[in-house]
């Protein structure tokens, strides 16, 4: 692992994939830290709400491109520090695997080391793996090798299934669990997870730029659960009696076979590979004690946004 040192409080920091669920909360974390943050994004009208995460002026949006070697320079030009937190969960149009993840993820590395920049943080996941037949799984691992090849120093970070407000897991099960009298256990819902605070995913961004030696870190919460058990406990949450009905593979492969081409597909066959393996932070890797980050309880974190979902429609009031 390579030390390095810690950036100054009035660094500029350049985030790629800054929009989405896990970017947002990176550039509100940064910005409340006082960096002054570059958000790169392709379509900067959509992004421009971002800025009232920080001070007047504080956080800037640039058009920019993950696929384009000339947008991602100009994107980096002058930046102290990079993230790439650009991910998709399924492919569409031009937005695929390979382009989007893996050659979009060495492309941004290798640039920001022609930059000289040294602080460079990758998002990738628990579960990348080059061997895996999930093209997601070896978009990750190509990205990750890419990236340590080009920048050494660099700082990867491997989340289990992130949740928070806005996430794309819980919400939808559980506007899902709003219209449907059942819920699908895929597999049998044995598939176990290690589900992590988006807050503490930002927090260990925070982390790498401030002294933690580079390297792999997985990232997963302190709780072990199946997704049988991650869909009781959102019931329980969110005060709806629903039927958890087991769907074998073979059954959820046709299902999944038609769902991909959905504009937001609910399960891809891709996804369905990855659902057969626990998705778990490994006994050797490093984690969120080695960033001195005490992971947070998902039950600590679901009432704060899953109240809508109740019947009451109401926050419930703490004890």
């Amino acid at each position: 692992m390579v030390q390095k040192l810690a950036l100054k409080k009035n660094a500029k920091i350049t985030v790629f994939g800054g929009t989405g669920f896990v970017g947002r909360h990176i550039v509100r974390r940064l910005a409340k830290a006082g960096y002054s943050i570059r958000v790169a994004t392709r379509r900067p009208n959509e992004a421009l709400h971002l800025k009232t995460g920080g001070k007047p002026g504080q956080i800037q949006i640039v058009q920019a491109n993950i696929r384009d070697d000339a947008s991602v320079a100009a994107a980096l030009e002058g930046a102290d520090a990079a993230i790439n937190a650009v991910g998709i969960l399924f492919e569409s149009g031009k937005q695929k695997f390979a382009t989007v993840q893996a050659q979009g993820g060495v492309r941004v590395a290798k640039a920001a080391a022609a930059q000289n920049i040294q602080h460079f943080v990758h998002i990738s996941a628990i579960g990348a793996d080059a061997q895996s037949a999930s093209l997601y799984a070896q978009s990750k691992a190509a990205a990750e090798q890419g990236v340590i090849d080009a920048l050494p120093s660099a700082h990867i970070l491997r989340p289990s299934i992130v949740v928070g407000p806005e996430d794309d897991f819980f919400n939808r099960f559980a506007g899902l669990a709003l219209v449907a009298p059942a819920l699908p256990l895929i597999g049998g819902g044995t598939t176990r997870y290690q589900p992590v605070s988006v807050f503490d995913v930002a927090a260990a961004v925070e982390a790498s730029l401030t002294g933690a030696l580079a390297g792999t870190y997985e990232l997963g919460g302190p709780d072990v659960l199946s997704f049988k058990q991650l869909m009781e406990l959102l019931l329980a949450e969110i005060g709806r009696n629903r039927l958890l009905v087991p769907m074998p593979f073979a059954m959820a492969r046709v299902i999944a076979s038609v769902a991909q081409f959905m504009p937001k597909p609910l399960l891809t066959p891709d996804q369905l590979i990855l659902l057969k393996r626990d998705n778990l932070v490994a006994d050797d890797a490093k984690g969120f004690a080695d960033l001195a980050i005490k992971p947070t309880p998902i039950a600590a974190l679901l009432p704060d946004y899953l109240w809508r979902f109740r019947p009451s429609g109401k926050k419930p009031a703490k004890p």
